[in-house]
């Protein structure tokens, strides 16, 4: 509270500023620098010696097969066969592929016609490829078959010239010198072999001309095989194709090939060969999905023929010399005319803009790759795109958040408003994107008036949204607008690049608060309103299109439209697919990356409709610690498990990316505004709101995924009641909706892609286990006790099986409070006695000398295994010294808590931040002006002058200037200001400037005003009297400047502006005090001429007009408003002295910018009105309007809710006794009729020949077998999680690493770029980029 006082106090003589943390701009690490140059090398080195490597065994393959080679007959017959399993190998990891995806996916068949076509293409392709492999290859020398595969771009040449799908025009260069480059190669082919044979050299014969047709032929075959990508890249055809084989041309031997031939030295170039294809495709597209193409996929690929050439040339040296001079010369410009007419014909992979850790089916064409001519089917079947723009919309919900909370989401934006820049301008991540603001309950009824007024949680808004702002540019917000909604209220901010903040203000007694109700408010007005307006403007009244301002103008000049309508109008080519709403709670904390680290997921796949990144929680104390590991376990396994066998289950909503098109889908948004009426939509709807939408999603097909390198941080509980009560909400909420899930598993299976029956039987594992885990904590202490105790099993079980049930009958017959404070007692109890277990273990296996024990493997195992997952999250190592905290916590976690949970379903208050502030006297005191204490003689007197009475703040002023020994003009009268709530104000008008009626007086007060001196208190009262009486009777005789004003309103229509909107005029009107002014013009001339070429004329400017603002506010008080006319006046003699000042510097051209800078200076807040008036009185009506239940509908849904709260504990009870009931018998038996004999080991490996026998026989070695099966459950399910975490990690890294190639440089330009926008039309300015080393230049 105390921090929120000194940020509203903003005065002259205070100029310090509250710097939040993370408002500095982000810096590249040097370690991730160097780790990403560092496997752009790795991967780039990888790409070239694989591709070698398999290009290389493929010509030794051809050789060793030629009839000419020094081989037997049976012998080439065995090459001949390893080339066929190397041209089918590719085609059988397709097959296998696509035969898991039938089996546990869904696909969409294709119609018989496509199947034919494609059948056709493929049957002509592997025609081509076995003939030139397996006819052709042999007849001809390793530098022919080298240079004559080089052919197989001519299709793809032709097409690209065919289809003109150059963006430049001269570019199309590149084709056609690939295709005279080609046909080039194969005319010197032939006059090559027409030279060896005429010439008698390297013994050809006349057959060889047969060969060269075939394989130029079969060259043109294999060329159809890229059709696809000049023809996708037109978006002139679909065609979907589906290929689960490719027909390849079988080859059986005539002879049985004799088991020596199967040595492993004659199959190593087979395996060699079909690993090096396979690996090269791999690292190729680990290379574009990391943001290298040019170095590590592109370069090396190109290289692949010269290195082969290269290492050939080496290797056969000295068969080279025995050739004449010519014919090799020939041969080498040959080669030359075919490598080069390849290059010349993917010349767009060099330039291709890939997004990050794209999809393998965006990067290529086909997914399958030939292996025979590995290096040029990478290149020739890559891509031709583009990349496509999205929009997001960044929503925030806020419930009575503290002002350090406030600040982290503020900060956060206007982080990204500073990675974003100009909306104007394109970014290189290809988004724009606006800012949402929703605050429940932000309004309040103060007593006695009943007015509707913001309450402090909206103050504390405000004063976050003008100090962050004051910290990332070092001036007032430039352009704000306040709107009256039927809502409540609306506040926009142009944010420092141009992006636009709106603060939605929402009046629970107008609108349901709560947030779900907030999801539906702005899902409906972003999705439903904006996107049909953008893709229908004809529908907007002609009256809303004048959307334009005087005080925003353009660089050159030019007036434009406003942010908002320029997003807007952006919106109408970008489809709902490409339309995100990222969800943050009002609390959350985030950098850029973790944003674009989303939207990277969200394009990467088009059946994703969420992605959530991985939330920490902050906070201090034991309960933070605990949640710490607790998130950390929970995305580190179970989130990466969900993510990788099936789909996410819960995308929280303090930090998710949605997709908009999937929001709209059926059955999502819509079944998302039921209502709940019944006791299980309680639970199931408002408890937990986010799972719920996400299984929403799920049932109708979409996938959500989780993104570990995102991150974002929220507040955490930090007290146990709090914790307790937050746990409450979600335990139910989750259980419910996974059932829910699982009962319709057989029609999402059907409908989603990424969930199978086999990951519908991982969850219902997983819900099983959650269902008994009050049961096996049970067992586990009861296992503690016969550590700690030495107490028998049987007895142990029941000893803890006491407080359990205890603690059943403790939830039922008393209140929440007390639950929670005996919930409390106990967990401390238990944390006592885990961790007198824990040590108990340790020194058992250090007595036994062993640990090759259950209990002791288990233990160690599960250390071990969060040790490497710890390890595998460097920058989240240190969670694991929570992992102690956790551990010892477990039976309140999972025993206590589970049991609150379930007892107090019934109840469906939210349970943290009830409390509303601003109430009682605080509300009463909101809009205080003056709180002064006079002493008169022994009188003690209190004056209050409050918003309310803001006509008798405006006397006390009067008076103030008529007081001796204080004189001054008499314009006390005509300083009405617009906070008064009874000023009114034209409807017709859309716009108007705050400053036309609102203007604050000084605020600094009168000597002796306050003073225990009794003469002059006296005298302040008698003048504040006839203050009173002088202004009332002008009033009565309709004197008043302000009310003559408001009658000679045209038609007599009068429009009261709300108190909450004076209320905020008068707040930002702060801006236009001198002060402020004075830092503001300084600041925009600054932002406004960057380069270096005008830093003198910058400091000359901002020097002179400095001094001109002190000279004509040289009677203004540092605190003072101005008026309008002042205004005026200031903005004139400002603009005419910049005006001189450019004219002697000979940079008149500059004049309109350093005007736009003046005219931003002065612009006044503005009062709009809204346009959507009519959408939201109908979205209202239909959805949101305040939900007012009778009596004996609460009573009846509160019997509902015990009732379902009734089954829900004795089906949990039932269950959990089951399992302990089941265990007790097993224990009774005794270990001679059941029981498990284990080898003991010493710790050096040596057997020691006694027998660990897991039974309850204390002359035995006896370790907790009562909770064996409960362990052997979990180290199962932990297990699993783990590898899933394994293959995470690798495309999390990919991910990291391809994210940081192309991370934002923040590092300070001597100059930036510059728009020649010194002439008249922009499209006609080039872009000159100057790098720019000036420290002294402060961007924003």
């Amino acid at each position: 509270a105390q921090l929120t006082y000194i940020s509203g106090q903003k005065d002259t003589w205070d100029p310090f500023q509250l710097n939040p943390i993370g408002a500095e701009k982000e810096r590249k690490r040097t370690c991730f620098q160097v780790a990403q140059y560092l496997v752009a090398v790795i991967i780039g080195l990888a790409v070239l010696t694989s591709a070698v490597v398999a290009k290389g065994a493929l010509l030794v393959l051809s050789t060793l097969s030629s009839p000419t080679s020094m081989r037997t007959p049976r012998e080439q017959q065995f090459y001949m066969l390893m080339l066929v399993f190397c041209l089918v190998c590719p085609n059988v990891l397709v097959f296998i592929k696509s035969l898991w995806r039938c089996a546990f996916k869904s696909f969409v068949k294709p119609n018989l016609r496509t199947m034919a076509f494609i059948c056709a293409i493929e049957c002509l392709v592997s025609l081509g490829t076995s003939v030139l492999v397996l006819v052709v290859m042999p007849q001809f020398d390793v530098l022919t078959n080298l240079f004559i595969s080089g052919g197989v771009c001519i299709v793809s040449a032709i097409l690209q010239i065919a289809f003109r799908l150059q963006r430049e025009t001269w570019k199309i260069v590149f084709p056609l010198c690939s295709l005279i480059l080609t046909v080039a190669g194969y005319c010197l082919l032939g006059i090559d072999y027409y030279v060896r044979v005429t010439s008698k050299v390297d013994r050809q014969s006349g057959d060889c001309y047969i060969y060269i047709g075939i394989g130029i032929l079969s060259s043109l075959l294999i060329s159809l095989c890229w059709w696809e990508n000049p023809l996708q890249a037109t978006n002139r055809m679909q065609v979907w194709c589906f290929m689960s084989y490719k027909i390849s041309r079988k080859y059986e031997p005539k002879n049985m090939i004799h088991n020596k031939w199967l040595q492993a030295q004659q199959t190593l170039p087979l395996a060699r060969f079909a690993f090096c294809a396979a690996a090269c495709h791999w690292f190729g597209v680990v290379a574009c999905k990391i943001h290298s193409v040019k170095m590590s996929f592109a370069l090396p690929v190109c290289c692949t023929g010269p290195a082969v050439l290269l290492l050939g040339l080496i290797l056969f040296i000295t068969q080279a010399q025995e050739l004449d001079g010519w014919p090799f010369s020939m041969l080498a410009l040959e080669g030359v005319c075919m490598w080069s007419g390849f290059v010349t014909c993917t010349y767009y992979v060099w330039k291709i803009k890939v997004q990050r850790i794209e999809r393998t089916s965006q990067l290529f064409v086909r997914r399958l790759y030939e292996s025979a001519f590995i290096d040029l089917s990478l290149l020739l079947n890559t891509k031709m795109k583009v990349p496509r723009n999205c929009v997001i919309y960044l929503c925030a919900t806020m419930w009575h958040e503290t002002y350090d909370e406030m600040l982290k989401i503020l900060t956060s934006m206007f982080r990204l408003d500073r990675y974003r820049g100009d909306p104007k301008e394109e970014h290189k991540d290809c988004f724009d994107f606006e800012c949402h603001i929703y605050v429940d309950d932000a309004f309040m009824k103060e007593k006695g008036t009943d007015k509707r007024l913001v309450n402090s949680y909206v103050n504390d808004l405000i004063q976050v949204v003008i100090e962050v702002y004051r910290v990332f540019t070092n001036k007032e917000p430039d352009d704000v607008s306040i709107i009256e909604t039927p809502y409540g209220g609306r506040l926009m901010f142009v944010m420092p690049e141009g992006n636009m903040l709106y603060v939605h203000l929402k009046d629970k007694s107008l609108i349901r608060n709560k947030k779900r109700w907030s999801q539906i408010m702005y899902l409906y007005y972003l999705l439903g309103y904006k996107g049909y307006i953008a893709k229908n403007p004809q529908k907007v009244l002609t009256h809303q299109l004048d959307l334009r301002r005087e005080s925003m103008i353009s660089l050159d000049g030019e007036t434009f439209i406003l942010p908002q309508y320029d997003n807007d109008n952006k919106r109408k080519f970008i489809s709902d697919d490409n339309t995100y709403i990222l969800a943050l709670d009002g609390d959350t904390d985030f950098h850029p990356k973790a944003v674009i680290l989303l939207v990277d997921r969200l394009r990467m796949y088009e059946n994703v409709g969420a992605a959530c990144g991985r939330i920490h929680p902050t906070g201090m104390g034991p309960m933070v610690w605990y949640q710490k590991f607790e998130y950390a376990v929970g995305h580190w396994l179970q989130k990466t498990a969900e993510h990788v066998f099936g789909s996410v289950l819960c995308s929280p909503g303090c930090f998710s990316l949605f997709r908009g098109s999937a929001l709209m889908d059926d059955n999502v948004l819509k079944r998302y505004t039921t209502t709940a009426s019944q006791a299980a939509e309680y639970v199931q709807y408002d408890q937990g709101e986010d799972r719920w939408l996400c299984t929403l999603l799920l049932q109708q097909g979409w996938r959500v995924e989780y993104n570990a390198a995102s991150d974002a941080y929220t507040n955490s509980p930090q007290e146990f009641k709090e914790f307790y009560n937050q746990r409450r909400r979600w335990g139910p909420s989750t259980l419910a909706n996974t059932l829910d899930l699982l009962h319709s598993g057989g029609e999402t299976v059907k409908r989603n892609t990424s969930i199978s029956r086999l990951y519908i039987f991982y969850q219902m594992f997983t819900v099983g286990s959650s269902i008994l885990g009050p049961a096996s904590v049970t067992l586990m202490i009861a296992g503690a006790f016969q550590f700690v105790f030495k107490i028998a099993g049987t007895l142990s079980i029941i000893i803890a099986s006491v407080p359990p049930v205890f603690y059943i009958i403790i939830c039922f017959v008393c209140k929440p409070n007390t639950q929670i404070t005996i919930a409390a007692i106990m967990s401390v109890l238990y944390a006592f006695l885990m961790t007198a277990s824990f040590f108990s273990i340790i020194g058992d296996m250090v007595m036994q000398e062993t640990f090759l024990t259950p209990t002791g493997v288990f233990l160690i195992s599960m250390a071990i295994m969060y040790m490497v997952t710890a390890i595998l999250h460097p920058e989240e190592f240190g969670m694991i010294v929570y992992g102690l905290m956790y551990f010892i916590c477990i039976p309140s976690g999972y025993l206590l808590l589970t049991i609150y949970s379930l007892v107090n379903m019934h109840i469906v208050s939210w349970g943290t931040r009830e409390s509303n502030k601003g109430e009682g006297e605080a509300k009463k005191n909101h809009n205080v002006m003056c709180d002064r204490n006079c002493k008169l003689c022994c009188w003690d007197m209190k004056i209050q002058i409050t918003q309310e009475t803001e006509m008798l703040h405006q006397i006390t002023s009067q008076f103030v200037n008529q007081a001796p020994p204080h004189p001054t003009s008499d314009q006390g009268t005509s300083q009405q200001t617009a906070s008064n709530p009874e000023n009114l104000v034209s409807p017709s008008v859309t716009q108007e400037p705050a400053v036309e009626d609102a203007k604050k007086l000084p605020t600094d007060k009168p000597d002796g005003y306050g003073t225990k001196n009794p003469k002059v208190a006296f005298n302040h009262i008698r003048y504040f009297l006839y203050s009173v009486h002088k202004t009332l009777k002008k009033i009565c005789d309709n004197k008043d400047p302000v009310l003559l004003k408001l009658n000679s309103i045209q038609n007599g229509i009068k429009f009261h502006l709300k108190p909450f909107i004076s209320w905020f005029q008068e707040e930002f009107l702060k801006k236009l005090t001198y002060a402020n002014m004075k830092r503001n013009l300084q600041e925009q001339i600054r932002s406004s001429l960057r380069l270096r070429c005008e830093d003198d004329l910058r400091e000359e400017l901002v020097l002179m007009l400095t001094d001109t603002l002190n000279r004509e506010l040289s009677d203004v008080g540092p605190e003072d408003v101005l008026e309008q006319t002042q205004l005026e006046l200031l903005q004139n003699t400002l603009a005419t002295q910049a005006r001189h000042i450019l004219k002697a510097n000979n940079m008149k051209r500059l004049e309109k910018r350093v005007k736009l800078a003046i005219e931003k200076t002065l612009t006044a807040p503005q009062v709009q009105r809204l346009d959507e008036n009519d959408f939201w009185i109908k979205l209202l009506d239909r959805y949101l309007t305040p939900i007012v239940d009778t009596k004996a509908h609460l009573e009846e849904v509160t019997r509902e809710l015990k009732s379902l709260r009734n089954k829900a504990v004795f089906l949990y009870f039932i269950i959990n006794v089951l399992w302990v009931v089941a265990t007790f018998f097993l224990q009774a038996i005794g270990n001679d009729v059941i029981s498990i004999k284990i080898p003991k080991y010493y710790t050096n490996g040596t057997l020691s020949g006694e027998v660990l026998k897991v039974g309850t026989d204390a002359q035995t070695v006896l370790l907790a077998d009562i909770c064996l099966m409960f362990l052997l459950s979990f180290a199962i399910l932990l297990l699993i999680q783990f590898l899933a975490m394994l293959y995470h990690r690798v495309y999390t890294f990919i991910h990291v690493m391809s994210y940081r190639s192309s991370e934002k440089n923040y590092k300070e330009k001597l100059e930036v770029r510059i728009y020649l926008m010194f002439t008249e039309k922009r499209q006609n300015t080039e872009d000159i980029v100057i790098i720019n080393n000036d420290k002294s230049l402060k961007t924003s």
